[in-house]
């Protein structure tokens, strides 16, 4: 049986326009998940996930009760949101499994990815997380809790936390075994649980937010999965995105997707990592990643949409 990794882009649970409640992530999960259920036929498959978003808002409602609560740490909000998306995503493929009459499981397994404490992440904080605000909003707040923030790809301002490069996955064995049972596996949620070793052989959690793209290519490479799967908002990878002269891109070599990064047509904020994910996975494996839309991932996984990073 064939094997993937699917990363689920962020629209997939809540639009940037949209509000963060709920019943809007129940929705957009229960259409999410009747495509992913469509494509996942005859096939293991690991879903992973963003929470960007998720932890940003937590991170807002726990800044606003601080004189009554303390806030938590990074990490906690990494494992809370986590825990929280990984119940959703499973109870959305569940009630579609249940209502295409298809006979399987999925279960959610939160997991802890390790990071380098010495990564330079730490010194120059990268990661968007929470609302978008505008200039003045994003002034205010840099100055009154210290907040790094950063202009987002022409979307206004996000602030921006570590991102370390992740190095493991805590959990890897127990996501082997679900996978060969054929459970549905939703893990490494939010780029995982940041966490380092210690020289005893312990493990403690770090205050920091990996991004999802780069430890969904962590697992894949790990699972040695068939094809890595990178699911956005558009259905294909441009290059000159944005711009009159902007072109879509249906497959390039790992050789060629390098050049068009070192070019800047991928910003770091955006499809950046995506691209370097899906360069590290096909170049560790000689295998393919293809980055497409929800919407066209069926086709994306018979070879007919999507763009597809190859081998040189």
């Amino acid at each position: 049986m064939k094997s993937a990794v699917i990363a689920i882009g962020g629209n997939a649970i809540q639009g940037p326009k949209e509000k963060p409640t709920a019943e809007v992530m129940r929705k957009n999960l229960e259409t999410t998940a009747s495509y992913l259920v469509e494509a996942l036929d005859g096939m293991n498959v690991v879903i992973t996930h963003g929470n960007g978003p998720q932890v940003g808002n937590l991170l807002v409602q726990q800044d606003l009760a601080k004189e009554k609560l303390p806030p938590l740490p990074l990490d906690l909000n990494d494992a809370y949101t986590q825990g929280m998306l990984g119940y959703l995503i499973v109870q959305a493929l569940e009630n579609q499994l249940a209502k295409k009459k298809i006979e399987r499981k999925s279960a959610a397994l939160v997991t802890q990815v390790v990071v380098d404490k010495e990564d330079p992440a730490f010194k120059n904080p990268t990661k968007p997380v929470g609302p978008f605000y505008s200039a003045e909003e994003a002034e205010k707040l840099s100055r009154e809790k210290g907040w790094k923030i950063k202009e987002d790809a022409g979307r206004g301002y996000r602030r921006v936390v570590p991102s370390p490069q992740p190095l493991d996955v805590v959990e890897k064995d127990l996501v082997k075994q679900l996978i060969e049972q054929g459970v549905i596996t939703v893990t490494v949620g939010g780029g995982g649980i940041p966490v380092v070793r210690k020289e005893d052989g312990t493990i403690e959690g770090v205050e920091a937010v990996i991004d999802k793209d780069r430890a969904s290519s962590l697992l894949a490479r790990i699972l040695d999965v068939d094809i890595f799967v990178i699911l956005t908002g558009v259905e294909k990878v441009y290059v000159n995105f944005g711009k009159p002269n902007q072109k879509a891109l249906d497959r390039v070599t790992i050789s060629e997707a390098s050049k068009l990064m070192e070019e800047g047509h991928f910003p770091a904020g955006s499809m950046g990592p995506k691209i370097e994910s899906a360069i590290a996975f096909v170049k560790a494996t000689n295998r393919q990643c293809v980055i497409t839309s929800l919407e066209k991932v069926s086709e994306a996984l018979e070879g007919k949409s999507g763009t597809f990073i190859i081998p040189d």
